[in-house]
């Protein structure tokens, strides 16, 4: 640092500009450092709903559903006449 107080003039040289790829690289890491601290900061509000914290909110009650109650088995069947198959489910007429 006390070395250029005392240099000549000419031993000061003007510093290199960077090149393009080199400014495009230290933009890019300006902008993804501003967007890490922007994703890193914490909201003042809830983004929707009533506020987790307060333990006066109304939420429903639990309720017991069992985890097998809606259950189809599925075993592969014998192939039936198609025929059959869909007067089975077509719908019914009023003749």
């Amino acid at each position: 640092m006390f070395a250029r107080l005392f240099a000549p003039p000419s031993a000061m040289r003007r510093p290199r500009l960077q090149s393009t790829s080199t400014k495009a690289l230290c933009i890019a890491a300006i902008a993804s450092l501003g967007l890490l601290v922007t994703a890193c900061t914490a909201t003042t509000r809830p983004v929707a709903g009533a506020d987790p914290s307060d333990p006066t909110v109304r939420v429903p009650a639990p309720t017991y559903r069992s985890v097998v109650g809606g259950y189809l088995s599925r075993r592969p069947a014998e192939p039936a006449p198609w025929r059959e198959q869909n007067q089975r489910v077509a719908p019914k007429t009023d003749d």
